[in-house]
């Protein structure tokens, strides 16, 4: 992959449609998905499709993706060095000897549940970016953070500590996602008011860490209980660049509605 392709918007339009399946589908689960995905989503260039399998069944995603290069598939987690006794876990660069195009970076279910710190998340991206690959990184608030107040010390926070290793021409070849923890999973999602705000505090950050070239180039991505009915409201909203989706992106015919839902030109 080129360097800067990923951000590139002529190479990967926006919006990006990413669908997480966390720990979900195994090779005989991920060909049927993508035996059905396939049929209803045909190639298009306005738009971006991004899957996110369980490393066991990238091997699946890609053979059955093999002939839809506009559909890019990804790695939900990987470790920060090259390799190492790390028992369990995959390094960036056997991700893309696999064939992987992308790695999932800091999402709050590895921060909330295994403990990942913000130098862990900078690091994993700095090792992703070197092994060739594209880094979304997440970042999000939880209920009890947000209702302090907290929203923009949590997201700065969280963003400064990755844009603080990277130079700033690395920190365009990023991706964020902003995930409200308290919107992951529960059925309840930010408003399109929300996320957008959230957003532009986001590129406002990039702005003045890493110049307006970064800021205007790095695709920022909602997720929170992302589904086909909301996806065209948070699609409008100002700075919503694209969609994570959890849930919603298990079920061929809910992601490919997704995949297909109208979006503004950006």
């Amino acid at each position: 992959m080129p360097e800067d392709s990923v951000t590139d918007r002529s190479v990967c339009p926006v919006p990006v449609i990413a669908g997480n399946w966390k720990m979900n589908k195994g090779p005989d689960e991920t060909r049927a998905f993508f035996d059905a995905f396939l049929g209803l989503h045909p190639p298009r260039g306005d738009r971006s499709v991004w899957c996110f399998p369980p490393a066991l069944s990238l091997p699946a995603a890609l053979l059955a993706t093999r002939d839809r290069p506009d559909i890019l598939i990804g790695v939900q987690n990987v470790h920060w060095e090259t390799a190492g006794a790390f028992t369990g876990e995959i390094s960036a660069v056997m991700a893309a000897q696999a064939g992987a195009r992308a790695a999932l970076i800091g999402h709050s279910e590895r921060r909330q549940l295994f403990h990942e710190t913000d130098s862990e998340v900078a690091r994993k991206t700095v090792a992703t970016l070197a092994a060739g690959l594209a880094p979304v990184v997440c970042v999000g608030e939880t209920l009890e953070q947000r209702e302090a107040g907290q929203l923009e010390t949590v997201l700065g926070r969280q963003i400064d500590a990755v844009l603080d290793r990277l130079a700033a021409g690395d920190a365009r070849r990023i991706l964020l996602a902003y995930e409200p923890v308290w919107a992951i999973g529960t059925g309840v999602n930010a408003t399109p008011l929300d996320a957008s705000r959230a957003h532009a505090f986001l590129r406002d950050r990039i702005r003045s860490r890493a110049g307006e070239a970064a800021a205007g180039r790095i695709p920022i991505l909602y997720g929170g209980s992302v589904k086909p009915a909301n996806a065209e409201e948070l699609l409008a909203a100002p700075h919503v660049d694209g969609l994570l989706v959890g849930g919603a992106s298990l079920e061929p015919a809910s992601f490919a509605r997704l995949a297909g839902a109208p979006a503004p030109a950006r």
